[in-house]
């Protein structure tokens, strides 16, 4: 069965290079892309129950044992995330098909799905990746998949954001690079499991910069303030399932590894104030930057800045009601903030604009569409019964029973950024979907199919729009066993040893 741990990275990318050799055959691109994802949510669900009821599955590439191979480890935390990213990757490229994302030009629509299960496996790796080299290589290939997809159909404003996002992830690339190296020189390893053990043995000081120089790195990939410059001006730029996918999943994978060096590397043992600080931070700056904006996908980028500082509150308290906090608010966020996105894509293709002054009555002429986004950013506040809800009171329960100073200030900011992120969805509400109908703004670019103001939305994107919406529905309705699982996912975060022993034998448990 551990051979089921390599097949969501290899899956992706042998399709991937099917895709490619298929050429301008959309068909066999469309079929190949959706089956390979369908395939891997099902290996994903496989892998969760197997790692729930038995432990972290571990496949040694190549026969080489650890700490000096390369090692595969699915996790209860890594085959939670890998199975709702996979859920979400499908949805959204569902969404691709039916916008006709690739329907533009046969030379253009070429590289849209190779670099897209690029980017999936790039995912899945990071997940899985037992060491912190693979790790490195997991966003190279996001990185690199993610800067054709942002410049598809390119024109200066695309490519100035995608340049800024580039030059932002290649820094990020070096200083990751450097932290590769110095933990290298420190310990002699670059395996997860090994360095938890020898990282223990180094002067607390230098442990202390290592794990400072790791927050810098996976700060700018999880866009965490004040290194989160990049996102709004990169995001909104690309089409809406691009920025859909890498708002749902990118950043979260930067917070997975964020989570994971911090507790099983570095392993501080209690609440770490410049964390707490830094999600503080994180969540008012992101959310006030959001009430500024008039551009809606601007104030979607914003508010994914904000909520990024919930899971940075979660991890910083260092407890299990924390830490289950995170991995719950990791699994609603990345439902819930694609979905925004893809709808936020379906609104400004009917209104023709991104300008929320310049939309009114969404709900009179679209129902559905407007439903669609009244859920997902119902939830995204905090209103019962919704998932933001049930994940939000985790985390406010978590940051009260660890009774300091710092951790009531961070809780009371949480509740206020809440209600900053209401009155953000109120802003958008009200502007673009109350009122009365206009007509759409005239199409600056008809020969573009990515251009805003087209009017076509075919059944897969309200299909796909939909099935996320209920996937966030159920979220709430199936908390209680989610919980369940996170707190275990906790326990052995702050644990260590299940995964040092499936890592390394019994000889790892320190």
């Amino acid at each position: 069965m551990t051979t089921l741990v390599a097949l969501p990275v290899l899956l992706p990318l042998l399709a991937a290079g099917l895709s490619l050799a298929a050429g301008r055959s959309q068909v066999v691109q469309r079929l190949l892309g959706v089956s390979v994802l369908a395939a891997v949510a099902g290996i994903a669900t496989v892998l969760l129950v197997l790692a729930d009821g038995d432990g972290p599955l571990v496949l040694q590439v190549g026969g080489h044992a650890p700490p000096f191979g390369i090692v595969l480890v699915a996790d209860r935390l890594a085959a939670l995330l890998l199975l709702v990213s996979t859920v979400v990757m499908l949805a959204v490229l569902v969404f691709a098909i039916g916008q006709g994302i690739t329907e533009g030009g046969e030379v253009r629509s070429l590289p849209f799905h190779p670099m897209y299960l690029v980017l999936c496996s790039g995912v899945a790796l990071a997940y899985l990746t037992g060491d912190l080299f693979n790790l490195f290589v997991a966003f190279e290939m996001m990185l690199a998949a993610s800067y054709v997809l942002i410049t598809q159909r390119t024109n200066a404003k695309r490519v100035q954001a995608g340049m800024t996002y580039v030059i932002v992830s290649l820094t990020s690339s070096m200083l990751f690079i450097t932290l590769i190296a110095l933990v290298y020189a420190a310990t002699g390893t670059v395996n997860l499991a090994d360095l938890s053990v020898k990282m223990q043995e180094l002067p607390p000081g230098v442990r202390t910069g290592l794990a400072l120089l790791a927050v810098v790195v996976f700060g700018i990939k999880s866009a965490l303030v004040p290194l989160h410059f990049w996102l709004p001006d990169s995001y909104p730029t690309a089409p809406a399932p691009i920025t859909a996918v890498f708002a749902g999943l990118l950043t979260k994978v930067g917070v997975y590894a964020l989570v994971r060096t911090q507790t099983l590397v570095f392993d501080s043992g209690s609440s770490w104030t410049p964390l707490l600080a830094l999600a503080l931070l994180t969540m008012l700056v992101g959310a006030l930057g959001a009430i500024a904006q008039n551009d809606i996908n601007r104030l979607l980028s914003f508010l994914l800045v904000s909520h990024i500082g919930y899971m940075l509150f979660g991890l910083a308290l260092f407890t299990v009601a924390g830490l289950t906090g995170l991995i719950l608010y990791v699994v609603h966020h990345i439902i819930v903030q694609t979905t925004l996105f893809l709808v936020s894509g379906v609104v400004t293709r009917r209104t023709g604009t991104v300008s929320i002054r310049d939309m009114s009555g969404v709900a009179v002429a679209y129902p559905l569409v407007a439903a669609l986004f009244a859920v997902p950013a119902l939830s995204l506040a905090g209103i019962p019964p919704f998932s933001g809800f049930v994940a939000k009171v985790t985390l406010l329960q978590a940051g009260a029973q660890l009774a300091t100073p710092m951790a009531y200030v961070v809780t009371a900011c949480a509740v206020l950024t809440s209600l900053l992120t209401l009155y953000a969805m109120g802003k958008v509400w009200v502007g673009a979907f109350w009122g009365s109908r206009r007509a759409p703004v005239p199409d600056p670019d008809p020969e573009d199919e990515l251009a805003v103001g087209t009017a076509r939305t075919s059944k897969p994107m309200l299909l796909s729009a939909a099935g996320l919406v209920v996937a966030g529905v159920a979220i709430a309705v199936l908390a209680g066993p989610l919980s369940g699982v996170g707190e275990r996912a906790a326990v052995d975060l702050l644990d260590g040893d299940p995964y040092r022993t499936a890592v390394l034998g019994v000889g790892g448990v320190r």
